[in-house]
């Protein structure tokens, strides 16, 4: 794990972000879906989430114990891990990706601390990948990654909980890049028959101390569960819902409905 190191003052808004609060502002709620990269016609799902509608698309480099995600997303993982798929073959297929969004890769500090903060930050850039979730690492512990992740232009996103307390929150909404990723729920990711209020009292502390876009995650299954978590925050990101369906063999004419439903919804919001 990196040592602790003082985080400088973030720079001004990346483009990922520049081009979140334009759409914000703009009157649009933000969709982020998630796909776990490698699993099987990920690059077509990829393109048809993006064509249906996504603002920002999310892609899980796989890892052998992500201990953050749930059954479905790991169980993703497992099946990509076991064809051959490493970080490098991800970003080997990126490449030829012009998906017309932004990308967001998210993985554990091993696979990056393997490559090395400067490989990694480079290679990621050159895929076109434009900013990074790492939900092992704290704030405190980034200092080395953000190094060279900065002069690389990722955009290093941070997570926010249900019980961050309010000093923290303020550095979290400080510090992070691209967007505030807000989780509904504590516990790993999956699909929720309800939400709960955790989520809304969240999005409203976040929305009181920074004017970066705040996506609310974990547990969004559903048209209906997007637009809740939408209403007092940015919009919505949404997980396991998408892998499930590519488990179970959804083609990418399948995921372009999917998300163009959540579009929709949001839009009618």
């Amino acid at each position: 794990m990196s040592p602790v190191t003082a985080l400088p003052a973030p720079p001004a808004p990346g483009p990922m972000e520049t081009s979140l609060r334009a759409l914000r502002d703009g009157g649009r709620k933000l969709l982020v879906p998630y796909l776990t990269g490698g699993l099987g016609d990920w690059t077509d799902h990829l393109r048809a989430m993006a064509d249906a509608g996504a603002d920002v698309i999310e892609i899980g480099i796989p890892f052998s114990d992500p201990a953050m995600d749930g059954p479905v997303i790991q169980q993703a993982s497992e099946e990509a891990l076991r064809t051959g798929v490493t970080p490098g073959s991800v970003l080997s297929d990126l490449r030829g990706v012009d998906a017309g969004v932004p990308l967001v890769a998210m993985t554990y500090y091993n696979l990056v601390f393997h490559m090395g903060d400067e490989r990694m930050a480079g290679e990621l850039a050159e895929a076109g990948v434009s900013g990074v979730v790492l939900p092992d690492v704290p704030m405190e512990e980034q200092g080395p990654w953000r190094a060279a992740a900065e002069p690389a232009g990722i955009e290093t996103v941070l997570m926010a909980g249900p019980i961050t307390p309010d000093d923290r929150l303020a550095r979290v909404c400080e510090q992070s890049r691209g967007y505030i990723y807000g989780v509904n729920l504590m516990g790993i990711t999956g699909e929720r028959a309800s939400l709960g209020e955790q989520g809304a009292v969240l999005a409203k502390r976040v929305k009181a101390l920074t004017d970066k876009p705040v996506l609310m995650g974990f547990g969004v299954s559903t048209p209906e569960q997007a637009v809740e978590v939408s209403a007092e925050s940015d919009g919505a990101i949404v997980g396991t819902a998408v892998v499930r369906r590519i488990l179970d063999g959804a083609t990418p004419a399948d995921l372009h409905a999917f998300i163009a439903s959540l579009r929709a919804a949001l839009d009618a919001s």
